[in-house]
C-alpha cells in the first residue's frame, strides 16, 4: 500500500514500513558544537521524551576527528563524555579517559560495525565535495541506518544521489538543521503549507552577515563589526564562509534541490558577499527607506529555477528588513497564502541540537504510524 502526500511542486514519497524501532541507538559523527548540543538535550530530556512521545533513545558511539572515537553497545554515559570534552579540551580525550569497550574506530568502521540504527552526521561543512560527511551518509544509508544531519555539504552537493539511496534501503534521510538551525523551515515548506505552489523564496540565511550589517547601521565600520562578530563567536577566525556568502549559498542550494525540485550545485548559485558594503552605504539606504540585507533568492523564470545570494536594499515595510542581529528569516511567495515569513534563530549549539532532536522525533512518529517519509 502506498500513501501519497501532495506537497508543493512535487509529492513526498511515503511507503508502509514493516516494523518500528523500540529503541533508537545513535552513532554521532562529530562531537563539536552541534553534536554536544544534541547530546546535552538528549541527556536532560530522555525521560520526558519517553513519557511524551514514547521515544527511547541513547547514544552508543561518538566518532570525532579531534576528541576521539568510543563505542559501547549498551550505551554511553553522555554526561561523562560532555564533561571530559568541555573541561579538558585535550585532543583524543575520549579515547584516553572514557572507559569504553571499543575505542579508536574511524567513522566508516563506526557506522558499519556498531549496533547503531541512527547515524547523526554533524561534521564540518564542505560545499565543494560534501566530504567527509557525504561518505558518512552514503555508508549509513547503504547499511540500512537512518540518517539525521545538520551538515549542509552533502545535501547541497549530492541530494539527488542520496535520496535514491534512502529509498532503496528503506531508511530516512532527515536534514532540518541544514538551513535555519532549529527553526523548522524545511518541515514548514514540505508539510505545513502542503498544497501551495511556491514561485519564489527570499531570505536572510546567515546570521553573521546580518549582525555585521546591523552594527554598521548603528555606526560601526565593517572591520569593527566583523571583529565583534568574531569576539562573540558568530564569525570564525577565517570569516570568508560568511562574509563571502558561501554559507547562505549552500543553504539556498539545499532549498532549490529539496523543495523547488531543481538541480543546482552551490558553485552555480550567483554569489556576492558583503565585503564591498560600507557604513555609508548602509546608512544611506536607511535614509531612503530601505535596509541592506544579504538576501538569498530563488525564483522560477520561464520554467527555469534561478538562485542567487547578494546584498539588496529591502523596503523597511517588508518583514525581512526588520530582521536584525543574528536572526534568520525566509519569506515564501505562494499561490494560496501570498507571502509567508518564517523568522527564528539560524545558528547556535542548543538551537541546532534541537533540529537533530526534531528530526529524530519525526522519524519515530512516522515509524510508529507505519510509514516512511523521504524528504
Amino acid at each position: 500500500m502506498f500513501v501519497i502526500l501532495n506537497v508543493l511542486l512535487k509529492p513526498l514519497e511515503v511507503v508502509i514500513m514493516s516494523a518500528k524501532i523500540d529503541e533508537y541507538k545513535i552513532a554521532l559523527m562529530g562531537f563539536g558544537t552541534v553534536g554536544r548540543g544534541f547530546t546535552e538535550i538528549l541527556f536532560k530530556k530522555r525521560e520526558w521524551l519517553r513519557e511524551t512521545y514514547g521515544l527511547k533513545a541513547k547514544i552508543v558511539a561518538i566518532c570525532d576527528i579531534y576528541w576521539g572515537s568510543i563505542y559501547d553497545p549498551t550505551g554511553l554515559d553522555e554526561a561523562k563524555a560532555l564533561e571530559l570534552v568541555e573541561k579538558t579540551k585535550e585532543e583524543k580525550i575520549l579515547e584516553k579517559e572514557y572507559d569504553a569497550p571499543h575505542k579508536g574506530w574511524n567513522a566508516v568502521k563506526t557506522i558499519k560495525e556498531t549496533n547503531a540504527n541512527v547515524v547523526v552526521e554533524v561534521t564540518w561543512t564542505n560545499l565543494e565535495t560534501g566530504e567527509p560527511g557525504l561518505t558518512h551518509i552514503k555508508t549509513a544509508l547503504k547499511e540500512g541506518k537512518h540518517v539525521v544531519t545538520t551538515n549542509k555539504g552533502p545535501i547541497a552537493v549530492a541530494y539527488h544521489e542520496l535520496k535514491p539511496l534512502a529509498v532503496e534501503n528503506q531508511v530516512f534521510l532527515m536534514y532540518e538543521g541544514t538551513v535555519m538551525s532549529g527553526t523548522p523551515v524545511i518541515r514548514f515548506l514540505r508539510e505545513a503549507i502542503s498544497g501551495c505552489h511556491i514561485e519564489e523564496m527570499r531570505g536572510i540565511l546567515n546570521g553573521t552577515t546580518n549582525f555585521i550589517l546591523t552594527k554598521m547601521e548603528e555606526g560601526w565600520t565593517f572591520d569593527d563589526a566583523l571583529k565583534e562578530a568574531q569576539r562573540l563567536g558568530y564569525a570564525e577566525a577565517d570569516p570568508s564562509g560568511d562574509i563571502d556568502a558561501w554559507d547562505p549559498v549552500g543553504k539556498i542550494a539545499i532549498l532549490v534541490n529539496t523543495v523547488m525540485g531543481g538541480r543546482i550545485h552551490p558553485k552555480e548559485v550567483e554569489r556576492e558577499g558583503i565585503r564591498g558594503i560600507t557604513r555609508e552605504d548602509v546608512q544611506k539606504a536607511i535614509k531612503e527607506g530601505n535596509r541592506i540585507k544579504l538576501i538569498a533568492h530563488v525564483r522560477k523564470e520561464g520554467g527555469e529555477i534561478k538562485a542567487s545570494v547578494k546584498p539588496q536594499e529591502v523596503p523597511l515595510s517588508h518583514p525581512l528588513a526588520n530582521v536584525m542581529d543574528v536572526t534568520n528569516a525566509l519569506t515564501v511567495s505562494t499561490d494560496h497564502l501570498g507571502e509567508v515569513t518564517v523568522i527564528g534563530p539560524g545558528a547556535g549549539r542548543i538551537q541546532t541540537g534541537q533540529a537533530v532532536l526534531t528530526d529524530l522525533i519525526a522519524i519515530h512518529r512516522y515509524l510508529t504510524k507505519g510509514i516512511k517519509f523521504h524528504a
